[in-house]
């Protein structure tokens, strides 16, 4: 265990949690778009960042990937954090301008015209935060989409934009998006994702007649564990 402040709070933490885990364990906020505990941590939307001291230096990281140290001062709020903040937030919002997410979280602190001119496309969503792509690689384990492109037309894709043949239609990138950027649609006994140009068969439910699943996602389940080829022929709940 390691002694430490946050906010001039003492708390007390094991070596390897965070300072957001410490923080959001103890009632902290730090505001982060781009961290989910399913996934390893990434720093990609740098919402996160606080300012940490250790002896005579103090520094700006970023909370969900900087470890807690004995002895370490952080400071979640300070000036100099919350500057730093409304900066990224005005880029995020130069880059998604009509995006909900984005611009209640501005408006949270404080931010009502962002400095910057929109350089992007006006109905864009996504901040490139990479945790469809992380999610569909790290927890799904099929990697049917990555980042690409650079600068401001970074955005995930399929490889060369094409229909992402790799995708089970799991949904799981849908799920976990932060504002709303990846579009997907079930219409009766089809799902469509919209972002990545594909569309799925559901399967039908034996007991209850619901579309409830991908056939292609449930295959896959049942290669991976090897289970029975009746397995999935009633939903959860009718089971």
């Amino acid at each position: 265990m390691v002694t430490f402040t946050i906010n001039e709070r003492e708390l007390k933490a094991e070596k390897d949690q965070t300072i957001l885990q410490v923080a959001r364990d103890n009632g902290i906020d730090i505001p982060t778009l781009c961290h989910n505990e399913a996934l390893e941590p990434y720093g990609a939307c740098r919402l996160c960042i606080v300012e940490v001291t250790k002896g005579a230096r103090t520094r700006i990281v970023t909370s969900c990937l900087y470890p807690v140290e004995e002895g370490l001062k952080v400071k979640t709020d300070s000036p100099r954090i919350t500057s730093n903040r409304k900066m990224i937030l005005e880029l995020l919002l130069a880059r998604c301008s009509k995006n909900k997410v984005i611009r209640e979280l501005a408006s949270q602190m404080g931010i009502e015209q962002p400095s910057f001119k929109p350089e992007y496309l006006e109905d864009n969503d996504c901040i490139v935060c990479g945790l469809c792509v992380r999610a569909c690689e790290q927890v799904v384990g099929v990697s049917a989409i990555s980042l690409v492109n650079r600068g401001i037309t970074k955005e995930p894709a399929a490889p060369f934009l094409e229909p992402a043949m790799d995708c089970i239609g799991c949904g799981s990138c849908f799920y976990i998006c932060p504002t709303g950027a990846i579009k997907m649609e079930d219409r009766k006994e089809t799902r469509i994702i919209y972002n990545w140009k594909v569309e799925f068969k559901l399967k039908k439910c034996k007991v209850c007649g619901n579309y409830w699943a991908p056939e292609k996602q449930l295959d896959y389940i049942k290669t991976k564990w090897n289970l029975p080829e009746d397995f999935f022929d009633t939903c959860p709940t009718c089971k």
